[in-house]
């Protein structure tokens, strides 16, 4: 049986580069970083060109910071909770704005914080599925709002939010911005001295790096309130010995995706339109948002008439990964959130199904899957639709 991965806003493979500069680091240079004899300084300089690699790969000032934690969740609670700590320290102002599409990373932390007493306010999407700008500045206070969080790419529709906007509504306003840009870098450019956010976050396993690694940007002047405690590595910021192999891993992942971006903006996008345009023929489905503004590699359908597990497990048994959502949330199979903020199939007759490709998807496996799909939703329809008449 062919398996075909189409679930890489989830996660991807190693690329094989990677994964073969990382292992001279797990038996040979395996010294901590931090220490003074041989051992640990020999493993400095590859920390220095991965760091490097980091802050090319985003266009970033010598002058900012990247700080090398675990992953893009770490990072994002670690942005919102300091400003709840430095409000809470310094009886500052205490509104913060997200929005409706969050990853989970950002929206339960932002949930969580409510519950502690904090003004969240909660920007809706537009009829394209993103979070207009004029919403943004409707919703500043100067005097009150502290932070914004906005997604940079939509994790389930690949949607792109005009984030250079956001960065100069809140610069006129002396608010700080936060970006999960998890779902940008290495599908799109990333270029720090364009949108002038505070805070970015990302993590290495969404562009062909290892898992367990990410990386938190802070621009020259912000501040964090350090989440961990324990040590000096990071600048203080972030205690814990580096996770020397996972951070070069990173490092080099990071450069190989810049140097895809034009292979990912037409081979990939030339890969997801086929198969955009296939799912399309079929009867009651519908594409959640302009393909124009979407990632390359990203499709969220709806599919009328077809229950959620049904469909997923049809896939999986053909051997093709799909995800009915966020991998972070998809275990539930509830609504999924676009669905709900964007209002599409509140009548819970409508399957949402997120197909998103890499660099190393084929033709062929495009090919496989329009076949699986049309076959799966005829067959699931008319089990449906001879139910339904058992029942009346």
């Amino acid at each position: 049986m062919e398996r075909v991965y189409l679930d890489n806003n989830a996660t991807t493979l190693v690329d094989p580069l990677v994964k073969e500069a990382m292992e001279p680091f797990f038996t040979k240079m395996y010294g901590n970083p931090n220490s003074l004899h041989s051992f640990g300084t020999e493993v400095r300089p590859y920390m220095g060109l991965a760091l490097d690699r980091l802050y090319a790969g985003i266009n970033a000032d010598d002058e900012d910071d990247i700080i090398i934690n675990s992953c893009a969740s770490e990072g994002n609670n670690t942005v919102i909770k300091s400003f709840y700590f430095d409000s809470v320290l310094n009886h500052k102002k205490v509104q913060m704005i997200t929005s409706s599409i969050e990853h989970p990373a950002v929206s339960e932390t932002y949930e969580f914080l409510e519950k502690l007493g904090v003004d969240v306010k909660w920007l809706p999407v537009n009829a394209d599925g993103i979070v207009d700008p004029d919403e943004l500045r409707k919703a500043i206070d100067p005097d009150k709002t502290s932070l914004v969080s906005i997604i940079w790419a939509n994790n389930e529709t690949g949607l792109i939010n005009p984030v250079k906007e956001y960065g100069e509504i809140c610069r006129e306003n002396g608010v700080k911005l936060h970006l999960d840009a998890v779902q940008a870098i290495g599908k799109i450019p990333v270029d720090m001295q364009e949108v002038m956010a505070d805070y970015i976050t990302f993590s290495a396993h969404k562009f062909h790096g290892p898992k367990g690694v990410g990386g938190l940007y802070i621009r020259r002047g912000s501040t964090i309130t350090p989440l961990m405690h324990g040590g000096e590595q990071m600048a203080g910021i972030r205690a814990g010995t580096v996770n020397t192999p996972y951070m070069v891993g990173m490092g080099l992942a990071l450069e190989l995706a810049g140097k895809n971006l034009d292979f990912e903006n037409t081979e990939v996008r030339k890969l997801r339109d086929k198969l955009e345009d296939a799912i399309l023929d079929i009867e009651d489905v519908e594409v959640i948002g302009d393909r124009n503004i979407r990632t390359p590699n990203t499709i969220l359908a709806s599919f009328r008439g077809i229950e959620g597990e049904a469909f997923l497990w049809d896939l999986n048994q053909n051997g093709i990964a799909a995800s009915t959502g966020s991998a972070c949330s998809s275990e539930s199979l509830e609504s999924n959130p676009t669905f709900v903020a964007m209002d599409i199939g509140a009548d819970l007759a409508h399957t949402g199904m997120r197909f998103s490709l890499s660099r190393y998807t084929t033709e062929d496996e495009i090919d496989y899957t329009i076949d699986v799909i049309r076959k799966s939703v005829k067959r699931l329809r008319d089990i449906s639709s001879t139910n339904s008449k058992e029942y009346i």
